[in-house]
């Protein structure tokens, strides 16, 4: 017999199976588990690389008629897709939130964007479960759901990279003081982008075209790790962009680009 990892009737969940230990003691509190082929909903919350075997497992189990979402933000509704020719509807349900911990994710899930794409009934499934999880619901083209994905990870994972780079060149001042220290203009321009938008919220060298300050950036990251320079100058070469939308003189934009690309160049050369 085989178990379906989450059924859901009415929202409330009636059998959960995981080798983890919170799986474990959830399922504990639940009856014990039904048949697949019993299954109307299901949640599919699992490693990412997991998703393709537990949709096997489903349709192995005679999974038929019922709907499926997975929590994955790595792949769309094409992880379900064994699924799909026994009347199955496949979709992705994902938190456009950062969970570095279960604590954390209590905290910040409530009120948080929910992203999903998939077959009709997947979807209608999908914006129930935003509504009821109290959530902003944000559909996705199923074939921009990488571009998507891409998006998140920059404006989360990435950022992480950027503090660290940036305490990285806060020489001789130790990581935790140079986090404090860091921390009001990171809180304050993660508020301004936010409220105003990258062009109003652009500060800096960039926006105002100082290519001077610019060049003796990147004369003191010649002593910096050679990644953390590659980064400087890749992210700057993106800065322009938002730096000509707000106005920045295109003769003062090719100033930069120019200090930019000639620090590339010297790079690849050594």
């Amino acid at each position: 017999m085989t178990s379906i990892p989450v059924e859901v009737s009415e929202y409330q969940p009636i059998a959960i199976v995981g080798r983890g230990r919170i799986g474990r003691a959830l399922a504990a509190l639940l009856p014990p588990v039904v048949p697949v082929s019993h299954a109307r909903h299901i949640l599919i919350a699992v490693p990412d690389d997991a998703i393709p075997g537990v949709a096997a497992k489903l349709a192995a189990g005679g999974l038929r008629d019922a709907v499926v979402l997975h929590t994955s933000g790595a792949a769309g509704p094409e992880a379900l897709n064994v699924l799909r020719g026994s009347g199955n509807a496949a979709g992705v349900l994902h938190p456009l939130q950062t969970v570095p911990s279960a604590e954390r994710g209590v905290e910040t899930l409530p009120g948080s964007t929910y992203a999903f794409a998939g077959d009709a009934r997947a979807v209608e499934w999908a914006r129930s479960l935003v509504a009821r999880l109290g959530g902003k619901a944000l559909e996705i083209d199923p074939a921009r759901w990488a571009h998507y994905h891409a998006a998140a990870a920059m404006a989360s994972n990435y950022q992480v990279t950027l503090i660290d780079a940036a305490l990285e060149l806060m020489a001789g001042v130790g990581r935790a003081e140079a986090l404090a220290a860091l921390a009001p203009i990171v809180r304050a321009t993660t508020e301004n982008v936010l409220s105003m938008g990258p062009e109003k919220a652009l500060t800096g060298p960039i926006a105002r075209g100082d290519a001077g300050t610019v060049r003796r950036h990147l004369a003191a990251l010649e002593s910096a790790e050679p990644k953390t320079r590659d980064l400087y100058i890749a992210a700057g070469l993106r800065t322009v962009a938002v730096a000509e939308r707000a106005g920045l003189a295109e003769s003062a934009a090719r100033e930069v680009v120019s200090a930019l690309e000639g620090a590339a160049l010297a790079g690849e050369q050594r």
